[in-house]
């Protein structure tokens, strides 16, 4: 399947828009906590393994949920109050790379393009880790997302600006694309794939296929 045909492309996306709406409620909040606790356990796991080397790894960029997407605010809030920066992306202009703004619980927020929520002022920030909202992905973490780019864009332009940060995409499980799925030319493969199965093809930075679990994941898991 190739998706440079606009119409195979959107009608992709609806069959997974359609998808993760039939979602049980009780399996998205159980799949997004799932996520919450991975994330977590992954990031802490993470900067103890970049330590020795000196790499930074504060600053997260997350995102807002539109409907039916996961919902990673209690993390944010978690981060937030354990030193962690995070920022929200904001969009400048149309077919330009998004912008990051820095976002604490207390923030003023406004809606932006899209409807998308987004820190109404505040400092920029350049993120060391960006998750990004995932509409359909791969086996070998290649992302669909909703059709406007701007990640990819943003991902291009931070490699281009020498800035080496880990992209994770947050997916549901249920929206793993076909087998003969072959991304377009322009699509960004991210590092990793996050969905309440686990990550795919593994986690970031760590040399297992997945982040030690946390507390939290064992009591959720029952380990």
């Amino acid at each position: 399947m190739n998706n440079s045909a606009q119409n195979t492309a959107a009608e992709l996306r609806a069959r997974l828009k359609e998808t993760r709406a039939a979602l049980d409620e009780s399996d998205r909040d159980r799949g997004a906590l799932l996520m919450r606790a991975r994330l977590f356990s992954w990031c802490n796991a993470a900067r103890d393994a970049l330590a020795p080397s000196g790499r930074a790894l504060s600053r997260v960029a997350a995102f807002w949920p539109l409907d039916d997407e996961p919902d990673l605010r209690p993390l944010l809030e978690q981060w937030s109050e354990n030193g962690m920066q995070v920022c929200l992306p904001c969009v400048k202009s149309p077919g330009q790379p998004l912008a990051f703004r820095a976002w604490t619980p207390e923030a003023p927020m406004a809606v932006g393009a899209y409807g998308i929520a987004e820190p109404a002022e505040g400092p920029e920030c350049l993120p060391d880790v960006i998750l990004v909202p995932t509409l359909g992905y791969t086996d070998r973490a290649d992302r669909l997302g909703y059709g406007g780019g701007y990640y990819d864009r943003t991902l291009a332009a931070l490699e281009q600006a020498g800035r080496d940060c880990i992209a994770i995409g947050i997916a549901w499980t249920e929206c793993r694309l076909p087998d003969d799925y072959e991304p377009a030319a322009h699509d960004r493969r991210l590092d990793a794939i996050l969905t309440p199965d686990g990550w795919v093809p593994r986690a970031p930075l760590l040399p297992d296929s997945a982040a030690p679990k946390s507390r939290i994941m064992r009591f959720i898991l029952g380990g």
